[in-house]
């Protein structure tokens, strides 16, 4: 049963852990047929690692250790010593990375390119550069949570830099970006986001002791987590201080901080264990929200309805200990809506509010957001804008902010502030024509709104409704279930403008290949707690002539309804059709499939939403994104203009 001979993400680990024990190349390569190349390779690592446990850090070993590519924690782990302690070391005895050109020519002639890489070598071939520069932090290696958004920040912010006359030194580690174009910025360093990658090259960069300062607004979580750490050590950070953004994730400190303004939150606490954990759900009441504290795009977040799925939660999808505190937070189901906003410590302005199509619960980068808030009262505008203008001021702000609000009747929640630009920079930048991401850097350079050219609060409204829609990869993965909740599983969004909001849904919702058609099949199995909510969707499709299949429970009201359908079993082989047959043989043109928090209901709708991603047919498991596409559906598909994003926002419309 040895886990090599499977290939998997975690095989690489497990051959070095097989070396650790002991295992020969030849039983490795017998056993997993991977080439002795690379056994070779992971053999003289684990060597290292034995000589960095048994010896003394000598200059020699820790050279060797550096040129094998060790990190100092890893060398610090093995010779028991601090990371801190490790570098300091190191840069007692001379032994510091040197930077060297990438041959973007391939040799074919000399190539002079601002790119570079470390390597423990001798000659260094990048001298600090002369006069005012700035360092920009990418989001390195691109994720579900931190995608091209975060490189559209990155690049705005080095072409800002430039304008202002401040060379632009970009650190990011993706290729696939256009951040790591060497044409972007003023130089490149091909780096990982980490703490010790960041410090050598601010080290590289320094004269006369006067390291270069970063902005770390621009790089998504990784960048923000990054502040941290740099404050720590004493290296500048422009535009909000590391203070500022410690309050801001730091969820007891940032409780505090509302209390104080006298801004409405859900009721939560942060927990350390199992026992406190149901205490205050208990306290707060179900359904709750839990999720680890500083995580990414709403990683290994859920919505949990009474205690023993709080105790599956804690147990299986993240451990709990004082180290690693988990957030438990009472689940409002309202309306959800987001801003972005750019703070220069004297105003606030906010270029446009968006309003979530989906309720609280899914992630907002898996929602769909409209500009601007169609739904939302003058009242509700005038509070986003008041809570939004104190908290920045409140909180110092200096460059970029993102708030998440949810609605429940009368009352305005604030959910998260994120002390950074959001995933959302780029599609409110275009739909409202304010250069949020340029703004923000020359913020970050000591400029006021006001010099620039703008003054505080909501920015008017545009002539036009922007959407924006999630796209996902979901048939590329395969056995991999996809509803959608708090954690974020879009790899890719679509944006959709026009003059009304039925012919920009219509673009959205043809962009992201969602959209309904007439007299099509439609599959319906929806959970007791979201029946209610279904009528006018069901209504609605029947109005367009859909042909309605459905399964037991959902059919039995469907034809309490008065209206035709065909009943579909859901349990997979018992009886024909089921719910597989009608997805895979074209019967069916879409799927409509909501969630209820039974973990055995929850295995029958992976099946058909697996089915539906895998035939590549619309599946939507929130009501509210279903009734947006039988609406869109129902207002007819041609009534759309052909405009460029300039001509929405220059030209006079109705």
């Amino acid at each position: 049963g040895f886990i090599a001979a499977v290939p998997n993400d975690l095989r690489l680990w497990a051959v070095a852990a097989a070396l650790r024990r002991g295992a020969t190349r030849t039983e490795l390569v017998a056993q997993t047929s991977i080439d002795p190349w690379f056994i070779a390779a992971l053999e003289r690592i684990v060597d290292q690692e034995r000589r960095l446990l048994g010896n003394p850090l000598t200059p020699a070993v820790l050279w060797t250790s550096k040129r094998l590519g060790f990190s100092d924690s890893a060398i610090a782990t093995l010779s028991g010593l601090l990371p801190e302690q490790v570098r300091q070391l190191r840069l007692q005895h001379g032994i510091k990375p040197v930077f060297k050109m990438v041959d973007t020519c391939a040799a074919e002639f000399e190539a002079r390119t601002p790119y570079y890489y470390s390597a423990y070598d001798t000659e260094n071939e990048a001298p600090p550069l002369e006069g005012p520069k700035a360092v920009v932090l990418g989001s390195g290696p691109i994720r579900i949570g931190q995608g091209i958004e975060f490189d559209y920040c990155s690049v705005h912010a080095a072409w800002a830099l430039s304008e202002a006359g401040v060379a632009s030194i970009m650190i990011n580690s993706n290729p696939e970006t256009v951040s790591t174009d060497f044409d972007t910025s003023d130089r490149l360093y091909f780096e990982p986001l980490d703490e010790e990658a960041i410090r050598d090259i601010l080290d590289n960069e320094t004269i006369d002791d006067k390291p270069p300062a970063s902005l770390v607004q621009f790089g998504g979580q990784t960048a923000i987590n990054l502040s941290q750490s740099l404050a720590a050590v004493g290296l500048p950070i422009l535009g909000s201080s590391a203070e500022a953004i410690d309050i801001a994730s730091d969820r007891q400190r940032f409780e505090r901080f509302l209390d104080n303004l006298g801004i409405p939150q859900p009721p939560g606490a942060t927990v350390a264990s199992i026992a406190q954990a149901l205490t205050v759900a208990q306290r707060i009441d179900y359904p709750v929200v839990v999720r680890p504290s500083y995580v990414l795009g709403g990683r290994a977040m859920e919505i949990v309805g009474n205690a023993t799925e709080l105790i599956r939660y804690l147990t299986i999808a993240t451990e709990v200990t004082p180290e690693r505190q988990v957030l438990v937070d009472h689940y409002i189901e309202g309306r959800e809506c987001e801003v972005d906003a750019i703070c220069d410590g004297e105003t606030v302005l906010i270029p446009g509010i968006m309003e979530h199509v989906e309720r609280a619960g899914v992630h907002s980068g898996d929602s769909m957001a409209i500009y601007p808030g169609l739904n939302l009262t003058e009242g509700e505008v005038d509070t986003l804008v008041e809570y939004t203008t104190r908290i920045g001021l409140a909180l110092g702000i200096r460059g970029l902010m993102n708030i998440q609000f949810v609605l429940q009747e009368t009352t305005v929640y604030v959910l998260e502030v994120n002390p950074r630009g959001s995933r959302t920079i780029p599609f409110i930048s275009k739909v409202t024509g304010v250069p949020v991401a340029k703004l923000a850097t020359r913020v970050m350079l000591g400029a006021t709104l006001q010099e620039l050219g703008y003054s505080g609060g909501l920015w008017p409204k545009q002539r036009l409704v922007g959407i924006k829609a999630p796209v996902f990869s979901m048939s590329k993965l395969s056995g991999v279930d996809w509803y959608m909740g708090p954690e974020m599983k879009s790899t890719g969004e679509v944006m959709g403008v026009d003059r009304n909001f039925a012919a920009a849904l219509t673009k959205a919702l043809q962009a992201a290949s969602i959209n309904l058609s007439p007299g099509m099949g439609v599959l319906l199995s929806i959970s007791d707690q979201t029946k209610a909510d279904s009528l006018s969707l069901i209504q609605g499709l029947a109005a367009a002539n859909c042909q309605l299949y459905a399964t037991e429970g959902t059919a039995a009201m469907i034809n309490a309804m008065g209206l035709p359908v065909t009943t579909i079993t859901k349990r997979i082989g018992e009886g024909s059709p089921d719910v597989l047959d009608v997805i895979n043989d074209g019967t069916v043109g879409a799927v409509v499939n909501t969630l209820s928090g039974d973990t055995s209901v929850m295995e029958d709708g992976f099946y058909i939403r697996r089915a539906a991603v895998e035939r590549r047919i619309p599946c939507f498991t929130s009501l509210d994104t279903a009734r947006a596409a039988m609406e869109s559906m129902l207002s007819g598909l041609d009534n759309y203009n052909i405009l460029t994003t300039e001509e929405y926002l220059n030209t006079p419309g109705p």
